[in-house]
């Protein structure tokens, strides 16, 4: 009698444990999707700016420079790039062209490098050259 209750009591603490164990990763995965913060602006807010307090490129680019010169090649880079994209977009041929020395670009920058390239510097190594 005494080994059946003895029995039992594991079981119920076993039970009890895993009970206690999937309620608490329940309520912690919960908690794993909070709201993020939104800075999105939406179709009214623009509207309640006025067109003379929204800064035009250069404007962006004096603040940015007073803010950091580092800060303000990136904002021109930026501006440039758009400007250039602007002009892109009005003739089919350019689109191709553009989207060709983009992909030229690309790659220059995450050139990977190829398995013969990396067994060739490996075989080197190994060999002394």
């Amino acid at each position: 009698m005494q080994k059946i209750r003895l029995t039992l009591k594991k079981a119920l603490r076993s039970r009890f444990l895993v009970v206690c164990l999937m309620v608490s990763i329940s309520l912690s995965g919960s908690f794993l999707f909070v709201q993020q913060a939104s800075y999105a602006t939406t179709l009214e807010e623009l509207k309640l700016i006025p067109p003379q307090f929204k800064p035009n490129s250069e404007e962006k680019i004096n603040r940015a420079n007073e803010y950091d010169p580092g800060v303000g090649i990136q904002e021109e880079e930026r501006q440039k790039a758009y400007e250039q994209a602007i002009k892109d977009s009005k003739n089919l041929n350019t689109i191709e062209k553009t989207y060709e020395r983009n992909l030229k670009a690309e790659q220059e920058q995450n050139s990977p490098e190829t398995f013969g390239e990396k067994a060739k510097e490996v075989i080197d190594k190994v060999t002394g050259k």
